[in-house]
């Protein structure tokens, strides 16, 4: 290899390293990686930073990000509390609100919240379907009979109607999208990757937590 050569792979591999160690070396900028919401949104537990993935289920983008969130949440900061919101656009996306919150309220997050994912992804299963649906559950162990008393209960219809209040209020205008604090949001479009959507996240709380404490 001759020197111009070697030259340039050494300064293709620094630029490639430079790029990859930018975002954790730099400020976030407002515009270019996240977003002021216009009207800030009152949090659940005002004690602690709050985080809100908004996700649909039938979303590629997602079920990409849903590993990086899940590796996230295993040191997630004391301070910061954390919720999965489904979004609701469209009509055809009740169906996966109505399916978390059912999944939420048998207490089965920890077991079927992935294998929805799974099965929407890899499995091409059309979970939209009620009678699919209610079989596939059965599938992995859940009692079918409260899982379709949960899914059609008074409650579960509540908080579908609430997400898409939600959906509208935290200006969302695609999925994944995360709000830190009721104030700033980030998502896929914005970050470009799953890893920066994890690092912006990061820094988004550091610059909630500043602010509470500078409020103190």
């Amino acid at each position: 290899m001759n020197s111009v050569r070697f030259t340039a792979v050494l300064f293709l591999l620094f630029s490639v390293g430079f790029a990859s160690l930018t975002m954790a070396s730099t400020d976030i900028t407002e515009g270019k990686d996240y977003t002021a919401l216009n009207n800030s949104q009152p949090t659940e537990n005002n004690g602690k930073i709050e985080v809100l993935e908004f996700f649909w289920y039938g979303c590629p983008h997602c079920d990409t990000l849903h590993p990086y969130i899940k590796g996230w949440l295993k040191n997630k900061p004391d301070d910061v509390s954390f919720r999965y919101v489904p979004t609701i656009f469209r009509p055809n996306w009740v169906s996966g609100a109505k399916i978390f919150y059912t999944i939420e309220a048998i207490q089965a997050t920890e077991t079927l919240h992935d294998k929805v994912y799974d099965a929407i992804h890899r499995d091409k299963i059309d979970l939209n379907k009620e009678d699919i649906l209610f079989n596939w559950v059965e599938k992995q162990g859940i009692d079918r009979e409260e899982f379709e008393k949960a899914y059609h209960s008074f409650s579960v219809q509540n908080q579908v109607a609430r997400s898409t209040q939600m959906s509208r209020q935290y200006e969302l205008t695609g999925t994944p999208s995360i709000v830190v604090d009721g104030k700033y949001l980030t998502s896929g479009s914005l970050s470009g990757s799953s890893e920066n959507t994890i690092k912006i996240l990061e820094k988004l709380i550091e610059k909630a937590r500043s602010e509470r404490e500078a409020n103190e």
